[in-house]
Parts: structure tokens; sequence; C-alpha cells
């Protein structure tokens, strides 16, 4: 299929194009998949007054490059708040699940409020020509200090790791790429950032969650790691997620030892 985008519409459903693969089976990558749900969802229940300040999403079962369904309902409306569910079927059997907390929008209180201070490498620069089978700019950092490495290998220490990401093209055919998508399908990333080691990317992550105080300004996304905490093959990692402007949330991912999962550790972009 030569469109540029990961999905196209297709009646009530999508269908992936071979760009929506990822890198390990002919199956839609995570990200997309949490990007087709908060796609939908903000197509459905999103209102200027709300902020998208939170999205979980479930992966249940590997997504085929099969067409797919997302239905939303909403759970909860009320004055302050809208809650959101989406879910994902193929052939009629649910692969994902998503939902969605609106909060509404109001004045800022005055004080001032602790956080943990994170500082991220410098927004990198987009290169001047681009190759055509690239639809996703990746920039890691971790091993190699402040500079950027083509891959997972910089994340392949115990120490603090980083990343940019900038998506090049929509994720819906004809459909311009919104901030809350583009953030949607960065959290899935904090289950790679957080979970890789020196021996490698040995979990593979069940869900992820993001939470955002703000939607993002840019179209650079950024996420530092925060947390890793494993045990008996059970992991869960949290990142701070940025713009180019400052800290929006946060995109925490649980985990389970997968023996045997080693994704390439070639450039993801």
């Amino acid at each position: 299929m030569s469109s540029r985008a990961f999905f196209v519409a297709e009646g009530d459903g999508f269908l992936p194009t071979e760009w929506a693969r990822g890198p390990w089976g002919q199956t839609i990558s995570g990200n997309y998949v949490g990007g087709l749900l908060g796609h939908v969802i903000e197509r459905d229940a999103a209102k200027p007054e709300l902020q998208p300040a939170r999205l979980t999403v479930d992966l249940l079962r590997p997504a085929a490059m099969a067409p797919v369904e997302v239905r939303t309902a909403v759970i909860r409306s009320g004055r302050r708040l809208k809650l959101v569910e989406a879910t994902m079927t193929q052939a009629e059997s649910v692969v994902g699940r998503a939902s969605a907390l609106y909060l509404r929008r109001g004045d800022q209180p005055a004080g001032e409020r602790w956080s943990t201070a994170v500082t991220m490498p410098p927004v990198p620069t987009v290169p001047d020509s681009i190759r055509d089978d690239v639809v996703t700019l990746v920039w890691t950092y971790g091993r190699d200090g402040a500079a950027p490495t083509l891959g997972l290998e910089g994340w392949a220490h115990a120490g603090p790791k980083y990343m940019w990401v900038r998506d090049l093209m929509p994720l819906v055919d004809g459909v311009e790429l919104t901030p809350f998508t583009r953030a949607s399908m960065a959290g899935d990333m904090a289950s790679s950032l957080t979970h890789y080691g020196a021996d490698g990317l040995p979990f593979i992550n069940a869900d992820y969650t993001l939470t955002l105080s703000r939607l993002p300004d840019s179209p650079f996304l950024g996420l530092a790691a925060l947390t890793h905490s494993s045990h008996a093959g059970v992991a869960t990692g949290t990142a701070l997620l940025v713009d180019e402007f400052g800290p929006i949330g946060t995109a925490t991912a649980t985990a389970l030892a997968n023996p045997g999962f080693d994704p390439p550790r070639r450039p993801v972009s």
C-alpha cells in the first residue's frame, strides 16, 4: 500500500499500512495501536474546554496486520470530568482497549510546587535530507552521554537514558496528526526506555499509562527514564514526558519478562 500514513480509514474501521508493522513480526506496533485508540477517543469525545489528562492503553494480544475497528463509549460525563473507553477489535476479537480521563481546564493556583528536576539533552536538529523509508525520527541518549545514538545501543547500560522523537507523517491517511495523538504514540516508548539495560530489552509491555497536564506545543517529544522496578519477571517503569518547552506529564509501562524477546538494535527511525 502506497499511502504515507500508518492507517487508512476503511468503512467503519482502519486498515494498517506496512508502515504500522512493528520490528518483531507481522503485527501492528504497540505505539500505533495506542495512537489509534487515542485518535478515535479524541475524534469522538474531545471538547475544547477539557484537557485529556490520562490515557491508559491495554495491549491485550498482538494485533495482526489486518483491518481493525475501534468503538468508544462515554462512561461518565459531568461538569468537571469525562471518562471515555475505547475497544479495538479484529475479526470480533478484542486486541486492545483504552480508557481516557478528560478534566475541565480552569484557573491555575499561584503557588509553586516541588518536582524532581530533569535535564534533557538539547532538542536535536532534523537532518537536511531524510530517506523516503523513514517515517519517525528517533534520537536515543544514554551510554554515550549527550551524543545521540542511532538505534537502541545507547540504552545498553545501567544508567540514565533519554530520547527525542518526531513523527513525520499522519497516523490516519488524510487526518492531521494532533498533539494528543503524538503523545498517545510516544507513551508506549516509555516501556523500551525504562526496561532497557546492558542485557538489552528482556521485558515486553502489557500496557502503558500516559498522563498530561497540558498538550504538547511542539512536534518534538522527549522522554527521560525516571524509574525501573522489577521482581520475579514483572516490571514497571516511569518516564518523564516533555516537549520543547518543558515537562508535560509522564508515561508508565508495566511489563513481563519474555524469554527470547530480542528486538533489533538497529536504528528505530
